[in-house]
């Protein structure tokens, strides 16, 4: 089960707004998406934050502040890689990946799957619980910009302390929009 939330700051304060993620595919459509709202709500060029948890299993925090680039905090990397949203926010960039690292060379693999000099099989890999040549592996905890709302009263060791258990609401909380989430949950 997700949560997604929406929450814009505007001259009155935190205005939230419950979400839909269906149509989000790339991180780009949920900047689109945070920005929309921002202009819903009269904050044009203010901060919006879109607010997505899976189950207390990991939550992840996206920030927009106009037409800058989109800042992304993921609780548990590797518990986010396992959902669609959460793949959303787990961006080459944030991975520290070159887009080019994903570029297998198909020549350099033989007919049965290994690359040249590469003496492992199929059912070697299997044994160890790889998914074969370029498998990607997400490191466990948290990733991202951890200073992401160190402005806005939540700072870098408080957001680490977080865990899924109502962070949230925790973060909502020291925002000063706890009331204004909550009548979206």
């Amino acid at each position: 089960m997700y949560f997604a939330a929406l929450l814009a700051r505007t001259e009155d304060g935190w205005e939230a707004s419950d979400t839909e993620l269906d149509d989000v595919e790339t991180l780009s459509d949920l900047s689109d998406l945070a920005r929309e709202a921002s202009a819903e709500a009269g904050a044009e060029d203010d901060t919006v934050l879109v607010f997505i948890e899976q189950e207390d299993a990991w939550f992840g925090v996206v920030r927009v502040d106009g037409e800058e680039d989109p800042r992304i905090y993921v609780s548990d990397a590797a518990a986010a890689a396992r959902s669609s949203y959460g793949e959303i926010l787990l961006t080459d960039e944030l991975l520290g990946k070159e887009p080019d690292d994903l570029d297998v060379d198909l020549d350099a693999l033989d007919l049965d799957g290994t690359e040249d000099g590469d003496t492992r099989t199929a059912d070697d890999e299997e044994d160890e619980g790889s998914e074969g040549p370029g498998a990607e592996i997400v490191p466990p905890g948290p990733i991202g910009d951890t200073g992401i709302l160190a402005d806005l009263g939540v700072p870098e060791k408080e957001l680490l302390a977080l865990d899924g258990v109502d962070a949230l609401s925790e973060i909502a909380d020291a925002l000063g929009a706890s009331e204004v989430l909550e009548t979206v949950r």
